[in-house]
């Protein structure tokens, strides 16, 4: 019997050599994180940016924002609770004098069953996380973009950014800024020059209007 358990276990790890080692979504992106750290930690009292592929690609974002010191940890494809599961890599590694967020795109993406309430609900979560470790520490929410790829799901972006609002205008120390208004034509569609033609991520002019939106709330020191 149990030379037939040994053969039997050989064979399952011979045709199924994945269920030993699952890979572990945006591993590599965190690695990357580590690497660099390790090379150079970045220095205390920067802007910490966290979020999806719309801060990450944002490669010049320090153009921008000449005079504010930036630290980019946002990674391309993370949802809410990417963040949550990874906030001891990409949020408590630093001390940071602001926290600005870009996710929630990725979440509704998933599938089409994620509700308004469970992404409001994870942002809550990823909050409180922020919040019990940098009780003091001022932070951004940047409202989820019109993407014209994603027309499906903007009702539930509006929906979303109005309930997250809605949440920070109760607590101290935050901001939300609107970057989905004014990426609109006046008929409400979203403006197709702002978008590169997977008609997600951005073209300049659309980081241009988010560094106009967002920067009123950016603290220097």
């Amino acid at each position: 019997m149990k030379r037939l358990r040994l053969f039997v276990g050989g064979l399952f790890l011979m045709f199924f050599p994945f269920a030993q080692s699952a890979p572990v979504p945006f591993s590599k992106e965190i690695a990357a994180f580590k690497k660099q750290d390790s090379i150079c930690f970045p220095a205390h009292g920067q802007i910490l940016l966290i979020g999806s592929s719309s801060f990450t690609n944002w490669k010049d974002v320090s153009n921008y924002f000449p005079g504010y010191p930036i630290l980019n940890r946002a990674f391309g494809g993370s949802s809410l609770t990417d963040l949550i599961r990874y906030r001891a890599d990409v949020i408590f590694q630093y001390q940071p004098k602001q926290i600005i967020i870009y996710c929630g795109e990725n979440d509704f993406a998933e599938s089409d069953t994620v509700t308004v309430s469970t992404v409001v609900q994870r942002f809550c979560e990823l909050f409180g996380h922020i919040r019990s470790r940098y009780p003091k520490v001022p932070l951004v929410y940047v409202s989820m973009k019109p993407s014209p790829s994603r027309r499906r799901l903007l009702s539930k972006y509006v929906m979303a950014n109005n309930d997250i609002r809605n949440f920070l205008a109760t607590k101290k120390r935050t901001a939300f800024v609107d970057v989905y208004t004014p990426m609109l034509s006046a008929n409400g569609n979203p403006l197709p020059h702002l978008f590169l033609r997977d008609s997600l991520h951005m073209t300049a002019a659309g980081y241009q209007i988010w560094q106009q939106k967002i920067k009123p709330f950016l603290h220097r020191y």
